[in-house]
């Protein structure tokens, strides 16, 4: 998961902080000190580390703080705000001129994920802004690079411009056209990059630039590298002027140096994150829900829109009355277990869950195999035994059992699992809150 260690060693320094109960400034400096050194330790900027414990610090000073009913939690509330406004604050949306096409210029050194994150973009707008985008293979050095895109083109359902070795600039002049007469409102040019920054690159992106004048310049940096992603923003928006940063392979325990740093010394705000291979792992940077996840406060808004992604409104509202009335039965449960398929690996969405911390969730294992038994289960029961599983005597267990190659004690907790769920699903049943969270049963499977 994302800052695994970075949000497991702030909880470490904030734990002892809620243990004290009264804080007095030498708690708060000594606190301080700590966050300093984690946030180095994450390959943050010195200087964003120097100015974001300064602000902190003199915030968390004041004497109505420490004089507060619980001065712990105020301290954390400060270090919240601080690292989401350090982050850029809100999120920011792409730009789009008011001619058409837009043209999005997509640029980054190789081994960023540039390519297939160009076309996870594409795939973005395509399907929650309703936009008709176009992949313009602009990177003519690369081996590969052309047939990498209309790979990754296909399969997001997505038409590739290609014009094979040509000049990269033509490319880019040609495919605005082509999108021009062909109804595309988006053009994303995947440009060409290199090792490291170098004056040829520049000067071709500059010509690019010059050519098709684009809307949005996106910078996709590998968040694992840290403050080299940092430097390579720098560069880049110093020639090239940037409006915007993706931020890749953030699925892995990234220090976070990136994350933290690169509105800070840019200026520039991180536009999207690459959470995951998957050609849908792509989620708009919202700072106020990065920071709540490194402090370990979880992220529900995100797990919600994952799973209304997942789940169609009018399905979901159609298993929240099934909840409610008692008429869920096993045949929507596994409609629902298949649902949160679609919604990404268990691990993510246990860590967006408030109260689970990195920490508390490391020594878990999510059995990749535990959901294809259960929907192997259900598949071997008959239509009649889904609708009503009161009737699984022990006979039909067997049977189901053998059907499905498990025993008769998965098949026992799989229904204890699943009564439970209905019972506690009809006591909350009576009120608004309970018909509110019944809807979110019915989206997300649980």
């Amino acid at each position: 998961m994302a800052f695994e260690s970075l949000s497991e060693k702030l909880n470490g320094i904030f734990k002892k902080l809620r243990g004290k109960g009264r804080l007095s400034q030498a708690d708060v400096k000594e606190a301080m000190r700590q966050v300093r050194m984690v946030l180095l330790e994450a390959d943050v900027s010195y200087k964003v580390v120097k100015d974001f414990v300064s602000t902190v610090s003199e915030k968390a000073a004041g004497q109505e703080i420490l004089e507060s009913l619980n001065p712990a939690q105020m301290v954390i509330k400060i270090v919240n705000e601080e690292m989401t406004a350090l982050m850029g604050g809100q999120a920011v949306r792409l730009n789009y001129s008011s001619r058409v096409p837009s043209v999005v210029m997509v640029v980054g050194l190789q081994g960023a994920g540039k390519t297939t994150n160009t076309a996870k973009l594409a795939a973005y707008v395509k399907k929650h802004q309703n936009k008709r985008p176009l992949l313009a293979a602009c990177d003519v050095y690369r081996p590969a690079a052309i047939s990498q895109l209309q790979t990754v083109g296909e399969q997001v359902g997505v038409p590739v411009f290609q014009m094979g070795q040509a000049d990269p600039v033509e490319i880019a002049r040609a495919a605005v056209e082509h999108a021009r007469k062909h109804g595309n409102d988006v053009v994303f040019l995947d440009t060409a990059g290199r090792l490291h920054v170098d004056e040829a690159l520049m000067e071709e992106l500059k010509n690019i630039k010059a050519a098709v004048d684009p809307a949005e310049i996106l910078l996709t940096v590998d968040a694992m590298t840290g403050q080299d992603a940092v430097r390579a923003a720098s560069a880049f928006d110093e020639a090239l002027g940037i409006t915007g940063v993706m931020l890749t392979k953030l699925d892995g325990d990234a220090r976070g140096g990136a994350a933290l740093s690169v509105r800070a010394v840019t200026g520039k705000p991180v536009k999207f994150v690459g959470t995951g291979e998957k050609l849908d792992a792509i989620e708009v940077f919202h700072p106020d829900r990065m920071a709540s996840r490194i402090l370990g406060m979880g992220d529900v808004l995100t797990l919600i829109e994952k799973a209304e992604q997942a789940v169609d409104e009018k399905k979901a509202a159609e298993m929240a009355e099934k909840l409610m009335k008692n008429r869920f039965t096993l045949q929507d449960y596994l409609e629902q277990l298949r649902s949160m398929k679609d919604m990404g690996s268990m691990e993510d969405l246990l860590g967006m869950v408030p109260g689970l911390d990195a920490k508390a969730l490391k020594g878990a294992k999510v059995d990749p195999k535990a959901m294809a038994r259960t929907e192997a289960i259900i598949l071997s029961m008959t239509a009649r035994e889904r609708a009503n599983p009161a009737i699984l005597n022990a006979s039909r267990k067997k049977r189901i059992a053998a059907g499905s190659g498990t025993s008769v004690v998965e098949i026992n907790r799989l229904l204890k699992s699943f009564d439970a769920m209905n019972a506690m699903v009809r006591q909350m049943s009576g009120s608004r809150k309970g018909r509110k969270m019944a809807k979110r049963f019915g989206m997300m499977g649980f």
